[in-house]
């Protein structure tokens, strides 16, 4: 294994919407695919970037509608345990990445949707730095709503954690969390807020509706 590397950032990229009928990342708002606004955020970081696809196909695609900003390193799902293309769940992905990364020797991953176009890099290095003395970093809700795919993991743990719960087929994203975890849930209302007023950070575009939604804030 090569030496130890602290953090890498982990984009999961979904395949077709039903809602939209077409892949959620390559929508265009103003101007740009929906990926594109993400990666050109995250390359504020100087991290290395990479985006979990389901096939080749995929892959191919984007290079051919997109020009990304920065290098960016492509994962295609890992079906060792889960092999039943019908299954589609966020957890493969993130198995594949973990597995990947702990490979490589990372000892975090930033785990973040592919359908959150207005990510604010001020939300992105406030999370990196409230890692600092803990396991895991996460958002919370007041009303105890967590955001498991906007949170930082530790790769080696996770990594267990996700194979046992894809072999018991255990799909909660929340349960990749351990109890002996020392986690740092950061508040959105106190914490976040007052860093991106109106929280479009968080927002998922899953559907037409949510695309207004960005459009009218953006």
């Amino acid at each position: 294994m090569n030496a130890q590397k602290d953090l890498a950032i982990v984009i999961l990229v979904g395949g077709k919407s039903i809602r939209f009928g077409i892949e959620t990342s390559v929508i265009d708002i103003l101007g740009k695919p929906l990926i594109l606004h993400q990666i050109e955020t995250l390359s504020k970081f100087d991290e290395d970037i990479y985006l979990i696809t389901h096939t080749e196909y995929q892959i191919n695609a984007y290079y051919n509608q997109i020009d990304f900003p920065r290098d960016i390193q492509f994962i295609i799902d890992d079906r060792e345990i889960i092999s039943d293309p019908e299954i589609r769940t966020p957890l493969l992905g993130i198995y594949t990445a973990l597995k990947e990364l702990n490979n490589i020797g990372f000892k975090n991953a930033f785990l973040l949707s592919g359908d959150m176009p207005l990510i604010k890099a001020e939300v992105i290095e406030l999370l990196i730095e409230e890692l600092e003395g803990y396991d895991c970093c996460i958002p919370k809700w007041n009303n105890g709503f967590l955001e498991p795919l906007f949170a930082i993991y530790p790769v080696k743990e996770s990594f267990e954690k996700t194979k046992s719960n894809l072999e018991n087929k255990n799909f909660t994203l929340t349960d990749i969390l351990r109890a002996n975890w020392n986690i740092n849930y950061i508040s959105v209302e106190e914490k976040i807020k007052p860093l991106d007023k109106n929280l479009v950070s968080l927002i998922n575009i899953n559907g037409p509706i949510d695309l207004e939604k960005v459009l009218t804030l953006f």
